[in-house]
């Protein structure tokens, strides 16, 4: 049985993001079904609650300077060790970790979920990524001609956002109404880039992406349910939508905890939904790790194009759009024939998500 330490990105940290945890535990789900030896590890801050946290989980906190000490929280210093120096392979997803976390494990491997945009930031000195043995990430252009982004000098191997089927069942309800998403609004997420040996400030909030088609209620008969996390100062934004129909809900409210992030999709239609503004600027052909829990839950998904993929479906079970028009086209597509869409759906996730699968090539490019 191999030991698999996983290192999350901020989800103990955040533990109203029922979504953010789902993208980890899908891998450690996938691991475990496979028979693996899953542990989770993660830096986190002074001042959270980390008491329903527990049994094969090791936080730790690191203080200022490139030698603050390692302090676990709720295990000792004795029995993280062990766990580290037990480990096969450390499968991490905090880009900036501190190096002394990796020096244990037999291998290491790097998992990009921000495809291009971490390649920019490491290019550009905005990120320092430690060494790992191997780099994947979900970014199907990344590393190819096709990238419109350095590759950093490094080998990328691709894989997919893994779905675990099992634990996302098909769920067929005709009489379900909206379709979905859940989204941050404003994130702090600004991308630099140098442009003509100036460096420019891009906003890359998912705010910028949705406000594009505020509009597109009014094009469709198909009502449209937005759960965003909004902020105090974001009311104008919300009336906006509103005033164009949409269907606004509270993400905390329906995405607290992992349970009800499920079910909040499984009680959808489908989803619609736009990428971070760089993704389609990028052409990374990125799909969301959100995405697949819809298609895997059989609703189909009307989503932004984000670039040629050698695999993504376009027009049954999934759609891609580039236009408000083309995104209006999709409802009357997908309702004329709902449940042969939501068949394809739970059909794409099934082909290309299966977190068993993807698992069984991480552990084969990693440890054969």
């Amino acid at each position: 049985m191999a030991t698999i330490v996983l290192s999350p990105y901020d989800v103990a940290n955040f533990p109203q993001g029922g979504g953010h945890f789902w993208v980890y535990m899908q891998y450690a789900q996938g691991l475990r079904r496979l028979g693996c030896d899953v542990y989770w590890l993660e830096q986190f801050r002074h001042g959270k609650d980390p008491a329903r946290l527990g049994g094969r989980v090791l936080l730790y906190t690191l203080g200022d300077g490139a030698d603050a000490p390692i302090e676990y929280v709720g295990v000792t210093q004795a029995v993280a060790d062990a766990v580290l120096r037990r480990a096969d392979l450390m499968l991490n997803f905090h880009y900036a970790i501190d190096p002394r976390m990796l020096a244990c494990a037999h291998r290491t491997a790097l998992v990009d979920i921000d495809p291009g945009l971490t390649q920019l930031w490491i290019s550009t000195g905005q990120l320092r990524v430690p060494s790992h043995d191997v780099y994947f990430t979900i970014g199907e252009t990344v590393g190819t001609p096709a990238a419109r982004f350095p590759d950093c000098g490094l080998r990328w191997v691709h894989i997919r956002p893994p779905v675990c089927l099992e634990l996302w069942p098909y769920v067929h309800d005709p009489r379900c109404k909206a379709f979905t998403t859940v989204a941050g609004w404003w994130s702090g997420k600004w991308v630099k880039v140098n442009e003509d040996r100036k460096e420019v400030c891009y906003d890359n909030n998912k705010r910028v992406a949705f406000l594009e088609y505020a509009t597109l209620p009014e094009m469709t008969s198909q009502p449209l349910e937005l759960a965003l996390l909004l902020a105090e100062g974001d009311v104008e934004d919300r009336c906006l939508l509103e005033r164009h129909g949409w269907r606004i809900r509270d993400a905390r409210e329906v995405a607290c905890t992992a349970e009800r992030y499920q079910a909040y999709i499984q009680e959808s239609r489908g989803e619609w939904s736009c990428a971070k503004p760089f993704f389609v600027r990028l052409q990374n052909a990125w799909v969301s790790d959100r995405t697949v829990c819809y298609l895997a839950s059989g609703k189909p998904v009307i989503v932004q194009h984000t670039g040629p993929s050698a695999y993504l479906p376009d027009g049954e079970g999934m759609f891609r759009f580039s236009s408000l028009d083309e995104a209006a086209a999709a409802f009357d597509t997908i309702n004329t024939d709902y449940e042969r869409h939501c068949s394809a759906a739970r059909e794409i996730a099934a082909a290309y998500f299966d977190a068993e699968e993807i698992m069984g090539g991480i552990l084969s490019e990693t440890l054969s």
